[in-house]
């Protein structure tokens, strides 16, 4: 019998330190994380960069609704961070490498703990719309510049509210989204259309910076989905991103900054497009006469067309309601908060093997390429306790963001794409998605069989930095 408890013994102790010993090194490594903890601070703020009515780009010929900066200013008396969306369907290398020098010596902190990023309204505009061989837009200059100086603002007004703060984290879920690398049920080819069945993230990620007493501040979502409801409409307009901001905020009284920013969603599409597609069917240019009359193409619309855009514009209010409800709850259930937290992060560029394809074609059948230019992405890591931000400055497909958040040693993990410039990537798909012959698979520039382990273990290897 004492033999055998011996032995029994003995199991337990090596059970127990399996077990345990791992917890312990963790343990450790975040208590050196948390070694250089400051009291937070933070100061929001929100800059209409609408541009004139008389004076849009290429293509627009109306304004649904306006369009924002939008920024959190944080401080631990250490360093200071800011998280900024912009209501763009992209920030190009430019903006972002202007933006981030004037904003660094306003903050006086690197470049690296300034995540800015799109939230990829497909009704915004964009230097390249068009193409290459289209006509100058003589109104882009104008926006930029209000768009540059809106951004330069918006810390700037943020910084001058920053008070005494705490940060709570949630999730929670909302079901509008579907994977878009679909096998059509007649043709049997690839194409854009809702699959049910493939990957697709539903979590709403939601930090929260409240005051100590619990007053809300201000709020930073994610969420995997395209804003592509006005797109091909000429209608200006931040989609269902702008509705939700708008929603959380006016649920406050606009005493809050609601941030969006975009999740992995280069193979998400939005479920219900039945609107869009109707608004589509009716007439491509959509706008207004001086009366605020629907136009279609310059002429008054009829009866249907009216209707179609009427559905539309109701459909993306809801859609704006229904993801505000869920940031709310998220907000309202989150009961675990920090006013002591570690600001810390980093910045690093990867190259993968690049291709150039051949010929043409959207979709349906597989694509022909040489040999292309390395293809640099730039990837970043801004962790606010023990919640890590990865950035990826392209459009990243929802798998790669799934296996990180999976692999990823933070308690917390928000994937943000579109952010800190534009990589010249074009999609990046997951590994497993280089057979679909959908367009965002058939125009990537990278080859097969580098990116998703690239991106993946270069932020792991950024969160393996921050901890030290």
């Amino acid at each position: 019998h004492h033999g055998r408890r011996e032995t029994m013994l003995m199991a337990f102790i090596k059970s127990f330190c399996k077990r345990v010993v791992p917890a312990l090194v963790f343990v450790s490594a975040i208590a050196a994380y948390g070694a250089e903890a400051g009291a937070l601070r933070a100061g929001a703020a929100r800059i209409d960069i609408t541009p004139p009515a008389d004076a849009l780009p290429i293509p627009y010929t109306s304004i649904r609704d306006h369009i924002y900066v939008r920024a959190i200013v944080l401080d631990n008396s250490v360093t200071r961070a800011v998280l900024l969306g912009v209501d763009l369907i992209g920030i190009d290398e430019d903006l972002w490498s202007d933006a981030s020098k004037q904003i660094s010596q306003e903050l006086q902190c690197p470049t690296e703990n300034i995540a800015l990023s799109a939230t990829h309204s497909h009704s915004t505009p964009y230097p390249d719309w068009g193409g290459p061989n289209a006509p100058p837009d003589p109104n882009l200059p104008s926006f930029r510049a209000k768009l540059k100086a809106g951004i330069i603002e918006a810390v700037r007004e943020a910084k001058g509210k920053l008070q005494p703060a705490r940060m709570g984290f949630g999730t929670g879920a909302t079901y509008l989204n579907v994977n878009r690398d679909a096998i059509h049920p007649e043709t049997r080819l690839w194409y854009q259309g809702p699959n049910l069945a493939g990957p697709s993230d539903k979590t709403v990620a939601v930090i929260e910076f409240e005051t100590p007493s619990g007053e809300p501040i201000a709020v930073y979502m994610n969420y995997a989905m395209h804003a592509i409801n006005f797109y091909m409409l000429g209608i200006l307009s931040a989609d269902f991103p702008g509705a939700t901001s708008r929603y959380v905020e006016q649920t406050y009284d606009d005493k809050v900054v609601a941030i969006w920013s975009s999740g992995a969603a280069g193979d998400q599409n939005p479920l219900y497009l039945r609107p869009h597609y109707g608004a589509r069917a009716a007439k491509g240019g959509l706008g207004n006469d001086q009366t605020g009359k629907a136009m279609i193409a310059g002429q008054p619309q009829d009866e249907n067309a009216q209707r179609a855009l009427d559905i539309l514009n109701k459909w993306v209010d809801a859609m704006g309601r229904v993801m505000g409800e869920e940031v709310l709850r998220v907000m309202g259930t989150t009961k675990r908060t920090s006013s002591e937290v570690r600001i810390w992060a980093g910045r690093t560029t990867l190259s993968c093997p690049g291709r150039d394809r051949t010929n043409t074609g959207r979709e349906g059948a597989p694509g022909t390429y040489v040999d292309g230019e390395p293809v640099n992405i730039r990837v970043g890591l801004l962790t606010i306790g023990t919640t890590a931000l990865a950035m990826v400055n392209a459009e990243v497909y929802n798998a790669i963001a799934q296996r990180l958040k999976k692999e990823s040693p933070f308690t917390n993990t928000v994937v943000v794409t579109l952010a800190d410039g534009a990589a010249p990537s074009g999609y990046i798909p997951s590994d497993d998605a280089y057979g679909h012959n959908t367009f965002q698979v058939l125009g990537s520039r990278l080859k097969p069989g580098c990116a998703e382990n690239a991106i993946v273990s270069s932020e792991l290897d950024l969160m393996r930095d921050s901890m030290k």
